[in-house]
C-alpha cells in the first residue's frame, strides 16, 4: 500500500507540475485551454474552473493540455442547419444550440444561412418570419450538442495564431517545470542532509580504502595529482578508473599523508565504474544547497546522454530503461528507505522526465519544438497533414517502446 500510494503521488506531482507548466504560459499566450488532463483512458472525475476543464483520467501513464486548434473542433453547423441562439444584454450570441431545441425555449430558432465562429463571429440567419438577420457572436460564446457545451475558438484563442516564440514557449513550458520542482526538491534535501565534503566519514572494511589504510576523518585534497575539493570531484575520479591503482593525498590531523589504494569495478548500467570504499561527511550550508539544485540535475543529464548514446554504440539495453511497472518497484524501494529517500527519487525522476520529454521524437515536446523550429526558419509550418502523419508514427512507436519496456520489466520481477 505505501509503494502504491507512494507512485500515485509521485507520478500525479510530476505530471501537474509538467502539464502545468504548458497550461500556465499557453494561458498567458491568450490560446484558449479545453482541458487539464492528469492520467489518460477514461475520465474518473472532472470539473471546470473558467474556461477550462480539470480531470482525473483512468490509466496513470501521463496527461494533456488540449488547447483550441490542434484538434478540429467537434461540432461542425452548415448553412440550411436549424439551430437554437440566446443573446445576452448586449444582443450578443452567448450560447448555441445545436439539437435538443425545444429543451430550451429561451432560445431563439433560426435556420442558418452564413456562419463563422473563428473570425468574424457572426451568423445570417432566417428569422421565424422568413428575414435575413445578422447575429454577432460572443468570443466566449458556447455551441451546445447534446447538452454538452463546447466554447468557441476565435482564430487568436487558436494555438496556431500565436507567435512561433509563444507557442515554442507553451511547448517548452512542461520540462521546464520539471527541471524547476527537480531543482527545488535537490535543494530541500541537500538543506535537510547537508552537503557531502571532501572528508572521509567511514571506510568498508575489506575494500581498496581499507587496505591502504585510509581513515576516518582523512581529508582527501587530490587523486592522481588532481585536486578534489569537493565529494562530487573525489567521486569522479575515483569511478573514472575501474580495477586501477591510485595515489592518493590525504591530509590527517594537519600532516600530509601518501597512500596507493586499488580500485574495485562495479558494473553500472553500460558502463563499469570504479569503486574504493569510503563515504563523504556532510555539513549543511546554504550555498552548498543551492549549488546542488544545479549540479545534480547537470550530473544527471549526462548520465543519460551516456545511456542514450549506447544506441549509437550498439551497447543498449533494455535494462537501462524503466517503464511504469519498473517505476513502480523502484518507487517502492525508495519509500521502504525513507522520505529523504523518496522525495530524492522523485527530483531524479523529475529531471529525467524534463530531459526525456525534450528529445527530439515526434509526439513528444522535443518534436513539437523541432517543427516549430523548422517553421521558424523555413517561414512557414510544415503541411499539417504531413506533421500529423509523424506525430501519429512517433506516438506509435512510443507505444511500442512502452509495452515492450513494460514486458521487460515484468519479466525481471519473475527472474
Amino acid at each position: 500500500m505505501n509503494t502504491l500510494l507512494s507512485f500515485l503521488v509521485i507520478f500525479s506531482v510530476l505530471v501537474f507540475v509538467h502539464e502545468w507548466g504548458h497550461l500556465y504560459f499557453a494561458q498567458r499566450a491568450g490560446i484558449l485551454c479545453r482541458e487539464f488532463a492528469i492520467g489518460m483512458g477514461p475520465k474518473l472525475f472532472s470539473f471546470k474552473r473558467d474556461e477550462t476543464i480539470y480531470t482525473v483520467r483512468l490509466l496513470p501513464i501521463g496527461g494533456f493540455v488540449r488547447m483550441a486548434g490542434e484538434d478540429p473542433e467537434q461540432v461542425s453547423i452548415k448553412p440550411g442547419y436549424e439551430i437554437g441562439l440566446v443573446l445576452n444584454d448586449e444582443e450578443k450570441v452567448t450560447k448555441i444550440y445545436v439539437n435538443n431545441k425545444s429543451k430550451h425555449p429561451e432560445a431563439q430558432v433560426v435556420q442558418v444561412e452564413y456562419i463563422d465562429l473563428e473570425k468574424d463571429l457572426v451568423i445570417e440567419a432566417f428569422d421565424d418570419e422568413g428575414e435575413r438577420v445578422v447575429y454577432h457572436v460572443h468570443e466566449r460564446a458556447d455551441v451546445i450538442q447534446d447538452e454538452v457545451p463546447n466554447q468557441i475558438a476565435p482564430l487568436n484563442r487558436q494555438f496556431g495564431s500565436k507567435s512561433v516564440g509563444k507557442r515554442a514557449m507553451a511547448i517548452f513550458a512542461g520540462p521546464l517545470m520539471n527541471f524547476v520542482l527537480g531543482f527545488i526538491l535537490f535543494v530541500v534535501v541537500a538543506g535537510i542532509q547537508g552537503v557531502n565534503t571532501n572528508q572521509v566519514s567511514f571506510v568498508a572494511e575489506g575494500s581498496g580504502a581499507d587496505a591502504a589504510g585510509v581513515q576516518a576523518g582523512d581529508v582527501i585534497q587530490s587523486i592522481n595529482g588532481n585536486e578534489t575539493n569537493s565529494w562530487r570531484a573525489v567521486r569522479k575520479n575515483i569511478e573514472a578508473h575501474p580495477d586501477s591503482t591510485l595515489s592518493l593525498t590525504i591530509e590527517r590531523e594537519g600532516s600530509i599523508v601518501e597512500v596507493d589504494a586499488e580500485t574495485a569495478s562495479v558494473d553500472l548500467g553500460p558502463e563499469q565504474i570504479g569503486q574504493l570504499g569510503v563515504g563523504p561527511t556532510s555539513e549543511r550550508t546554504f550555498t552548498g544547497a543551492i549549488m546542488q539544485g544545479f549540479i545534480q540535475p547537470y550530473d544527471l543529464a549526462i548520465s543519460i546522454f551516456k545511456t542514450l548514446g549506447t544506441i549509437i554504440t550498439g551497447q543498449f539495453s533494455l535494462d537501462y530503461i524503466a517503464g511504469p511497472v519498473g517505476i513502480y518497484n523502484i518507487t517502492g524501494e525508495a519509500a521502504s528507505m525513507g522520505i529523504i529517500t523518496l522525495v530524492t527519487f522523485a527530483a531524479l525522476l523529475s529531471i529525467n522526465l524534463g530531459i526525456i520529454n525534450l528529445l527530439p521524437i515526434p509526439a513528444m515536446d522535443g518534436g513539437r519544438l523541432i517543427f516549430l523550429g523548422y517553421e521558424a526558419v523555413r517561414g512557414k509550418p510544415i503541411d499539417p497533414q504531413k506533421e500529423g502523419m509523424i506525430q501519429f508514427v512517433g506516438f506509435a512507436f512510443l507505444m511500442l517502446l512502452m509495452i515492450v519496456v513494460t514486458w521487460n520489466d515484468i519479466s525481471k520481477l519473475f527472474m
